[in-house]
């Protein structure tokens, strides 16, 4: 049974859009969505209200995944948001304070959220509203993001908090170390064409 309403005719679109979205690959998901063609966005990954979303290449959104971009989201380039995190620019908590969480309430509050270039957001995160994370970022699994988050620092816990600094220096020296292991791996590998690390034994 449907209903034939303002609201149920204004959301139907998003949820066959969904629906749909579900039988691509994660390249074919991202130009559905309206993403750079060089992005890829997971299954069952969403984003609500796209049309606020402004997103950089190359980023990769994990399984699972809510971006909700109602109250403005921007994600940089190079940015990996892994699975089941969860970004929100939108809360509700004054309007069930006030005992007003109808549909369309006029107490519904929106930040914009940003998140920089080059920045790796684990899995099962959330990002509260009005946050700005800066790029080169890293948050670490199971973090509650609900300050702002410092370029070139590591962060972790509830409430997030930095653990760790890095600059440019330290970065180079781990590109250069992981892909001299890279290189050995594949050259052992039966199959050295692969791309990354080689799955297998390679202790000797």
């Amino acid at each position: 049974m449907f209903f034939d309403d303002e609201r149920s005719n204004r959301l139907r679109p998003q949820i066959l859009t969904d629906v749909v979205a579900q039988y691509f690959n994660d390249a074919e998901r991202a130009k559905f969505y309206g993403l750079p063609e060089s992005c890829r966005i997971r299954e069952r990954g969403k984003i609500v209200s796209p049309e606020n979303l402004r997103m950089g290449e190359h980023c990769w959104i994990g399984e699972g995944a809510v971006l909700d971009a109602s109250g403005g989201l921007e994600i940089g380039e190079h940015t990996s948001i892994g699975l089941n995190t969860l970004v929100f620019t939108h809360s509700s908590w004054l309007a069930n304070m006030a005992l007003q969480n109808h549909s369309g309430s006029d107490l519904i509050e929106r930040k914009p959220v940003k998140i920089g270039k080059g920045c790796f957001i684990g899995g099962l995160v959330v990002i509260m509203p009005g946050v700005t994370i800066g790029d080169f970022a890293t948050v670490q699994p199971n973090s509650v993001v609900a300050k702002d988050v410092p370029a070139r620092t590591l962060v972790a816990g509830n409430p997030a908090r930095v653990f760790q600094r890095y600059d440019e220096e330290y970065i180079e020296s781990e590109v250069e170390r992981v892909r001299t292991e890279n290189a050995r791996r594949r050259a052992l590998s039966d199959d050295p064409s692969g791309w990354g690390s080689p799955s297998g034994d390679f202790t000797a």
